[in-house]
């Protein structure tokens, strides 16, 4: 049985009732429109704690202009049944009403982490996403925190603000999950033809290729960034308009102009309507 409540009191009152009992507690925000990805979340949290706790919430303030806030699919029942089969006990999903008081004026500030990359192409989307999980985890207070490396920037961002504000809660990463093809899942990925399904695939293609390519010696990060833009201009021509392809330091997200062992290779681009993300761990051979 799966409970769903709306309110704050509720949701923390039901984790209090669960920690009296001696549970640990995991904790899996989502904005709802659950695929895979949100489920292996889901599943990973259920096989380390004891009473596992899901919000549902489409954050406006993490939407810009222009952006798809309004159409972002919103299916709480499916949600709900699907959660329950994953091992979820409670499904937090508020309201924005709930979630933010008319005359809220403190936010978090998230710093340089969130300037480059989506948040040099989504001017304030990180600082929405770090407002709005520092609250989800101020009510939960869970043990454990589970989110997806698919959004590699978010957990980088949210790994940081909790060490920096001491929020005590373990910040779990979990890998990526891929469809048939190897398309990185998303619920955005419901807004693609099947023809833009096969062109995204061009982001995957150019991780694989950049792996590939550190893995045989290249440190370069340049060489390596470029290798990225040439599979996506090879398999997809123009009908992929890149924001970035880069090589980043997994940590601080500072451009790499040499990959020492490990790097994380990042790509985001433009399908259609429809912006996909992508990354991968880049592993350089040992000398010797």
């Amino acid at each position: 049985m799966i409970d769903r409540v709306v309110s704050k009191g509720y949701a923390r009152a039901a984790v209090h009732a669960a920690r009296a009992d001696g549970a640990t507690v995991g904790f899996v925000p989502t904005m709802g429109a659950l695929h895979e990805g949100h489920l292996s979340l889901a599943r990973a949290a259920a096989s380390r704690c004891d009473f596992v706790v899901t919000s549902i919430f489409v954050n406006p303030t993490q939407f810009g202009p222009g952006e798809d806030f309004e159409r972002y699919p919103r299916r709480i029942e499916a949600d709900t049944e699907l959660l329950a089969s994953a091992g979820v006990h409670l499904v937090w999903a508020p309201t924005v009403d709930v979630m933010y008081e008319p005359d809220a004026q403190i936010a978090v500030d998230p710093g340089p982490l969130a300037r480059r990359w989506e948040g040099a192409v989504r001017p304030g989307h990180f600082g929405g996403v770090a407002t709005v999980v520092a609250k989800l985890l101020s009510v939960v207070r869970p043990d454990a925190a589970f989110f997806g490396e698919k959004d590699y920037q978010q957990l980088a961002i949210v790994r940081r603000m909790e060490r920096d504000l001491d929020l005590g809660v373990e910040i779990v990463g979990c890998p990526t999950i891929r469809d048939s093809y190897g398309l990185a899942l998303s619920s955005r990925n419901a807004f693609l033809s099947a023809a833009e399904r096969v062109t995204g695939l061009a982001l995957p293609f150019a991780l694989e290729a950049a792996a590939a390519a550190c893995a045989g010696g290249e440190r370069d990060g340049r060489a390596l960034e470029n290798v990225m833009r040439t599979t996506v201009a090879a398999h997809a021509g123009e009908a992929v308009t890149l924001d970035y392809a880069a090589v980043i330091d997994p940590d601080s997200l500072e451009p790499l102009s040499q990959v020492a062992s490990v790097a994380r290779a990042i790509i985001a681009g433009r399908v259609g309507g429809t912006r996909l993300l992508d990354n991968c761990e880049l592993l350089a051979p040992r000398a010797g």
